[in-house]
């Protein structure tokens, strides 16, 4: 289990990335831990445990890492929902609408996704990271409209830096045959299943 706190660190070079990984674990006990690369060429580091120790976890990755690292998350109270999209939970119909929000990292969309679901009635159908998406991050939430929207709005409002949003949208009621192909998980998040 990935609770009660959450990092995640997107690497530019596999190289530093392992030695980077290798540093985090060294560095304080973490209860998870899943590394792997994704396209194009990057290596994402996953974290989860105590607070305290993800932190400081996630300080040494960050100080070895140095200039490849391009993006990072810390949530110190993760919400649970996040993690369950995360190791390949999903939900299992549509409901009213759908929510999308597309950045450019992985820790991004678990920024979005995370205060997303803090904001709003919703439930995130999914978080998919970097691998076949260029190293971009998408996050799918599911609700009545005025909760999508809500959490759609929140989630891009959590993001650090504006420049790190692709794009967001809200579909009223999304067509049936476009839930079943949004179903297909990337290969990073059959790594985080692992995690269970």
């Amino acid at each position: 289990m990935i609770e009660p706190a959450l990092a995640l660190v997107d690497f530019s070079s596999i190289a530093s990335g392992i030695q980077a990984a290798d540093a985090m674990v060294k560095r304080a006990p973490i209860d998870t831990i899943r590394a792997g690369t994704v396209q194009p060429g990057r290596y994402l580091v996953l974290i989860g445990g105590a607070v305290a120790d993800v932190e400081e976890s996630l300080s040494a990755g960050r100080e070895v890492g140095g200039s490849a690292v391009l993006d990072h998350v810390f949530l110190p109270n993760v919400h649970p929902g996040v993690v369950e999209a995360i190791t390949g939970s999903r939900v299992p119909d549509p409901r009213d609408a759908i929510g999308v929000v597309e950045t450019m990292t992985a820790a991004a969309a678990i920024q979005a996704a995370d205060a997303g679901l803090k904001s709003a009635q919703v439930r995130l159908v999914e978080v998919r990271l970097a691998d076949g998406l260029g190293g971009k991050g998408i996050v799918f939430y599911s609700g009545v409209v005025a909760d999508v929207e809500i959490a759609v709005e929140s989630g891009t409002g959590a993001l650090d830096r504006p420049d790190l949003l692709v794009r967001r949208v809200v579909i009223p009621q999304l067509h049936t045959e476009m839930w079943d192909n949004l179903s297909a998980a990337t290969p990073f998040s059959r790594r985080a299943v692992e995690a269970k």
